[in-house]
């Protein structure tokens, strides 16, 4: 690129790395002007790559932020954070300890900004602002370790000149991130996603800088980064089996990545450093890892993984079913751009992003084959991975059309090489408004508690009796708990918060139940099942609950998402 295209109005400028020719040149006073401004950018660019990805998941994710109604999940947060500081940690001795890290931040927010739906989500969008702009900060520094020798001391080809590769890349990375409507999903949850999502990135940044680097301080900062994603979610820890699978793919000895060349004792090209910060995450998380391992009854709800499973993470990745496609494509980009790069020898996007995009998902699936554990939630945190390979692809059609000569056209002083990664932009701005607007919307959850909520402050009389088929189905009324409150839990034994659990407990005996069924006149029969049919009860006092309700008939039924409200009454 000319010295004198510094400064235009060709959007490569934005990406301008300077050249040998420019340090060297006496100065001469016409070019004062664009050498000012390529410097400007020198000095801010670098933050811009990760500020304005950030900016705009700070957007598009707290839009609506507090519009759809909590589910259940979302309630269950609620409920247990609402919960005396102390009380807290008997819950997690029986139930969620997997999420205990999360309830307790999110009890010491609660705190000080409430419980509302947008107060609940908001430390999700805040996680997911962070991860967006460390997702650009990672697509950029896998970008530059991919660089030869040659390019990084900046012999690149002409055409390609002006063209700051690992800026764009990142740049890009960072803003298809933020524009992921499943970003948005669960930017827009009061659930522990977003911050393990957080935490992923950051780690993988972090093997970035340390890797190369070879010094402590960076591989005790992903070892903390590697422990924190597990703590918030332990099937986070599958991070460290994708970033084993990038060390083994890559070699990064003698690059410029870092202060000095080179990566300390390794076994092949495994560094033992990475290993033993690895061990010790693990070994940290031992107690919650073991903890959980006796609430497996929790996942006891999950089955073997199907075609349907493998589909919906396709869309769950990509965003929608019309996305699929695009994003395959433009990963398929990323992985031929990787190819180019020296034939995969140094680090680079594809080596750090495909394995983080396939590697959890595969184990986690097919350990369900033997122990049902996968579900599409649990891999959340590879959604970032998609966008850095996906950013590496769509860099690599402004490289390739620069070189074409479709490179060598203006229009006035455009570059047409942008031209093939415009419309390409443009046609994913079009395929991504639909979803990104879906993802607000209540149907997105699989409940609408609010709406359940208003059904029964609208219907209920004084007097009426409540039941909650099967028991746990009292997490329903505590999304919106006021209108249930008024009703008669003829059932209940003890509170949530007494019993320790996280629904409470209802008495066993049919001839207690029986006693308490006095003066009652009309029932409230509360379930919620993905079949959006009424459940049969399979316990001995759900049983006994519908068994009282001979002789009354159904004086309505109310839908709410899969939340099922029958009023029984005479």
């Amino acid at each position: 690129m000319a010295e004198a295209d510094i400064g235009s109005s060709d959007p490569a400028v934005a990406f301008a790395a300077p050249q040998p020719q420019d340090v060297a040149a006496p100065p001469v006073a016409p070019a004062a002007e664009p050498e000012r401004r390529a410097g400007i950018w020198r000095r801010w660019g670098g933050w811009l790559v990760i500020a304005v990805p950030a900016a705009t998941s700070l957007v598009v994710g707290g839009y609506e932020i507090g519009g759809p109604s909590l589910w259940r999940d979302e309630a269950y947060t609620k409920d247990a954070i609402a919960r005396p500081f102390g009380e807290i940690f008997p819950l997690l001795g029986h139930h969620d300890a997997v999420h205990g890290a999360y309830y307790l931040l999110m009890h010491v927010i609660a705190t000080v900004i409430g419980t509302s739906a947008t107060a609940l989500r908001l430390p999700s969008l805040c996680a997911m602002v962070i991860a967006t702009g460390f997702t650009a900060a990672a697509g950029r520094r896998a970008a530059a370790l991919a660089r030869p020798p040659d390019r990084a001391a900046g012999q690149t080809n002409s055409a390609e000149r002006g063209l700051d590769v690992p800026a764009l890349t990142g740049l890009l990375s960072g803003l298809l991130f933020a524009t992921a409507p499943y970003m948005t999903y669960y930017a827009q949850m009061a659930r522990s996603y977003a911050i393990e999502t957080m935490f992923a990135v950051i780690a993988t940044y972090l093997l970035l800088r340390a890797w190369p680097d070879g010094r402590w301080r960076w591989w005790l900062g992903y070892g903390a980064a590697v422990a924190l994603t597990g703590l918030f979610n332990i099937f986070g820890l599958l991070i460290l089996a994708a970033h084993g699978i990038t060390l083994l793919l890559s070699d990064v000895s003698g690059r410029a990545g870092g202060r000095r060349p080179g990566v300390g004792r390794r076994i092949g090209r495994i560094p033992l450093r990475w290993l033993a910060v690895s061990a010790a995450a693990v070994l940290v998380l031992g107690p919650l890892l073991a903890l959980a391992s006796r609430q497996q009854v929790q996942i006891a709800w999950l089955n073997r993984p199907n075609l349907n499973a493998m589909q919906r993470l396709a869309i769950t990745l990509a965003g929608s079913r019309p996305l699929i496609v695009p994003f395959a494509l433009l990963a398929l980009g990323g992985l031929v751009a990787a190819w180019r790069a020296d034939r995969w020898r140094p680090l680079n996007p594809a080596a750090v992003a495909l394995p983080w995009l396939v590697v959890p998902p595969f184990v986690l699936i097919a350990a369900s084959f033997v122990k049902p554990m996968y579900y599409v939630r649990y891999v959340e945190f590879c959604l970032p991975a998609l966008a850095i390979l996906a950013g590496a692809g769509l860099t690599g059609l402004v490289r390739l059309a620069a070189i074409t000569p479709l490179g060598r056209l203006r229009l006035g002083r455009l570059r047409l090489a942008w031209l093939p990664a415009a419309l390409v932009v443009a046609v994913l701005a079009v395929l991504l408004a639909g979803p990104q607007q879906a993802m607000r919307q209540t149907a997105a959850r699989p409940d609408n508690l609010r709406l359940a909520s208003a059904i029964v402050a609208a219907h209920e009389q004084p007097g009426d009796v409540v039941f909650y088929i099967p028991a746990t189905m009292h997490v329903l009324s505590t999304g919106y708990p006021a209108p249930f409150s008024r009703l008669r839990d003829i059932a209940r034994n003890e509170s949530a918060t007494a019993s320790a659990t996280l629904t409470g407990t209802e008495i066993t005996s049919p001839a207690v139940l029986k006693s308490r069924f006095t003066d009652v006149r009309r029932v409230w029969v509360v379930t919620g099942a993905s079949t959006y049919k009424f459940p049969t009860p399979s316990t001995r006092a759900d049983k006994e609950k519908m068994a009282l309700l001979a002789g009354m008939h159904i004086l309505h039924r109310w839908q709410a998402g899969e939340v099922m409200l029958t009023l029984y009454g005479y």
